[in-house]
């Protein structure tokens, strides 16, 4: 046992035979090494791509998915693709986007519904329609005006004498969206500055809206938190504006045409 333990230790008090064992050691390394990075690159995985075509504002449905092996080492280099099903189900195919049938998907080509620029219509009343109003950062006090406040619109124009004309004009009315100068909210993290809000109002203002923004200009006036927490009516604040305003367009009446009260050369261009 001794003779055998001191041979041992002669072998690998050896320079040569530790040479031997480092090199052989070092191969086993490289090998095993080399085989993992290459299984790695080479093994396929599985990945989502669209069975179907699918055109801007489609809602991805689970039909819509099909399933492909791809090479692990292209997966990893495309930074923007799409791995997962579940991230895709439900979302929409983003405005200007087209998804050709056999293409991978990419996070560029794909978003939430609710981003979209017409979702928010949804949301508008019974008896209201949208109004939009033209702003800039400055106006929305540097993108301080939120989606789903409150505020007041206030009138600036000149009166029949010359005279500036500023004051309260609308109050409470609610701001249904924000938006670039794209048309995408600001809600989605890939818009821009405010160029746009978006407001739900009763009918019956919505005219008188468009009407005294055309004769002067509607300025956003921001409100704070309990404004919004406990809306009022949404309402024409100053009366004096509004006889203002309509005083400045025609009132054209309703006028029932009888049918069949016109013959064909009525329509008869040829002179």
């Amino acid at each position: 046992m001794g003779s055998f333990g001191t041979k041992l230790k002669r072998f690998i008090g050896n320079k040569n035979t530790v040479t031997i064992l480092c090199v052989v050691a070092g191969l086993v390394i490289l090998y095993i090494g080399y085989n993992w990075r290459v299984k790695s690159a080479i093994d396929p995985e599985t990945i989502p791509y669209a069975k179907v075509s699918m055109e801007a504002r489609h809602i991805i449905q689970p039909e819509d998915i099909g399933y492909m092996e791809v090479n692990h080492t292209v997966i990893k280099k495309s930074t923007n693709l799409v791995k997962n099903a579940s991230d895709l189900i439900g979302k929409e195919v983003t405005y200007g986007n087209n998804i050709q049938a056999g293409s991978l998907f990419y996070k560029e080509d794909i978003g939430d519904p609710k981003l979209g620029p017409d979702y928010v219509l949804k949301d508008i009343e019974d008896g209201h329609t949208a109004f939009s109003l033209s702003v800039n950062p400055l106006a929305t006090y540097g993108n301080n005006i939120a989606i789903g406040s409150y505020i007041d619109l206030y009138f600036e124009g000149e009166d029949d004498y010359g005279k500036i004309i500023y004051t309260n004009f609308v109050k409470s009315i609610r701001v249904l969206d924000v938006r670039d100068s794209r048309g995408v909210s600001l809600a989605n993290i890939k818009s821009e500055k405010p160029a746009e809000l978006l407001f739900s109002v009763p009918d019956n203002l919505y005219s008188l809206l468009v009407k005294a923004n055309n004769i002067g200009e509607l300025i956003p006036i921001r409100r704070d938190g309990s404004y919004t927490a406990e809306p009022g009516e949404t309402e024409v604040a100053s009366s004096y504006v509004r006889e203002f305003v309509l005083s400045k367009y025609a009132t054209i009446p309703d006028e029932d045409i009888p049918s069949g009260s016109f013959d064909d050369d009525d329509f008869d261009l040829s002179e």
